[in-house]
């Protein structure tokens, strides 16, 4: 074997070598990643719309920006000069397995126009307040009839930002359990990133 090529096995050796350290760094890095104080919360969780008390189940959609909820009868009127949002909304409480009903009025905060295979649909946002674990959130919910979905509420990257870490491969990893006086996100005091996109 030429010298030439015993230098070369030698540099790949090294070059070998250097890449699994490397690895081995990025392996051990991990477990102190998994030990961070953020919350880690699965696909599906339960949540109760406050101050109602109604459980339902929440799917931490990633593909939307903005939540949803779902809202019956939902007409628009005018308040003091501002616009407003009448709506009702009826879910089966996972609580308890009945359905329960309770209608709500909400400063109209926005529309928001989403664009599908169907068309485009105008859809009136609000701010309503869900307690995920034992804190409660004030987001941005977009309202439509969802009646006949699996999922009542949907939670959008804007909330879910404000939450902890996403883990796809779980689901039901907190229980709501707010008290009156329980963490509250307002929405007017966070912060978003612009790093979340700007899709619906």
């Amino acid at each position: 074997m030429s010298r030439y090529s015993t230098t070369s096995l030698a540099r790949s050796a090294r070059l070998l070598a250097s890449v699994a350290g490397i690895g081995l760094l990025a392996t051990t890095a991990l477990p102190a990643a998994a030990q961070s104080d953020d919350k880690v919360f699965g696909w599906v969780e339960k949540a109760t719309i406050e101050p109602w008390g109604a459980m339902v189940k929440a799917k931490l959609d990633s593909g939307a920006l903005t939540s949803s909820m779902h809202a019956e009868n939902i007409e628009t009127f005018e308040r003091d000069d501002k616009e407003w949002v009448r709506f009702d909304i009826e879910v089966e409480d996972e609580a308890t397995g009945k359905q329960d009903e309770k209608s709500f009025e909400r400063p109209l905060y926005r529309d928001l126009t989403v664009s599908g295979a169907g068309g485009r649909d105008k859809r009136p946002v609000v701010l309503m307040t869900l307690c995920l674990g034992g804190e409660r959130y004030e987001e941005q919910f977009s309202l439509r009839d969802r009646d006949g979905m699996n999922y009542p509420v949907l939670l959008g990257r804007r909330t879910i930002q404000s939450l902890g870490l996403l883990d796809v491969r779980k689901t039901f990893q907190s229980t709501p359990n707010c008290s009156d006086d329980a963490p509250l996100h307002r929405y007017e005091d966070k912060e978003y990133s612009d790093k979340i996109g700007a899709a619906s």
